[in-house]
């Protein structure tokens, strides 16, 4: 069955050029005008994928990642305009997968929507079973974490970024290669996004988040997850 995606964007030339291009590659395509559009066909058409201008009406494509963050995982890939670096981090922070910045190819986009559905598939297929982190449990092959036996909220990419880290223990990441492995991509000077995801995951998993046992920080270097001996 062909995967669903879900195109947002104001501009209707460039809304149905990306609907034709990714229709001809085999996705079934819905598409939206704005942000309370947008809702809608999310909620009616539960695609595989959102691709989400961020310059939108009704409601910005920030707010729309927002709340749909709150009711699914589902991967979201941004556009954004080149001069608005703050709403990248923001978007990404806010659970976005990815994003292109405008102008960009169709061949780049189509790039980044496979490897977003790779990066899944290859979380569903390394599972391993279990990795137990105090009173947490991480279950890699249905990417979820547990506390006591029962499912602990986590952000999708956060919990992509522990996945990362438990299947590499020991091994010091700095912050650039995260983005690369787990985002899937390197841009310069929104390392920071890093930093907040880390602060989420150790929320999620350690006792005492400042004084964590799990993941650690490497002074000039990046982070590393150590069991505790």
């Amino acid at each position: 069955m062909a995967r669903t995606i879900l195109v947002v964007d104001d501009e209707p030339t460039l809304r149905e050029t990306l609907a034709e291009a990714l229709e001809a590659e085999g996705f079934r395509v819905v598409t939206a005008a704005d942000g309370r559009e947008a809702l809608v066909r999310f909620r009616d058409a539960r695609p595989d994928l959102i691709v989400l201008d961020l310059m939108l009406p009704e409601l910005s494509g920030i707010e729309v990642c927002r709340i749909i963050r709150a009711e699914s995982g589902v991967p979201i890939l941004m556009l954004t305009a080149k001069s608005s670096e703050l709403d990248k981090v923001v978007g990404l922070e806010l659970g976005a997968d990815d994003y292109v910045t405008k102008p960009f190819s169709l061949r780049e986009l189509s790039a980044r929507i496979r490897a977003i559905f790779r990066r899944a598939e290859q979380v569903g297929a390394e599972g391993a079973p279990t990795v137990e982190l105090g009173t947490a449990v991480v279950d890699l092959s249905g990417h979820r974490l547990l506390r006591d036996g029962a499912p602990v909220g986590i952000k999708p990419k956060v919990f992509e970024l522990l996945a990362f880290l438990v299947r590499h223990p020991g091994q010091v990441f700095s912050r650039e290669q995260l983005l690369e492995q787990v985002w899937g991509y390197d841009y310069a000077g929104e390392t920071r996004t890093v930093d907040v995801h880390v602060h989420w995951l150790r929320a999620a998993v350690e006792a005492d988040p400042g004084a964590p046992r799990f993941i650690h920080t490497v002074r000039g270097v990046g982070y590393v997850f150590r069991r505790p001996g």
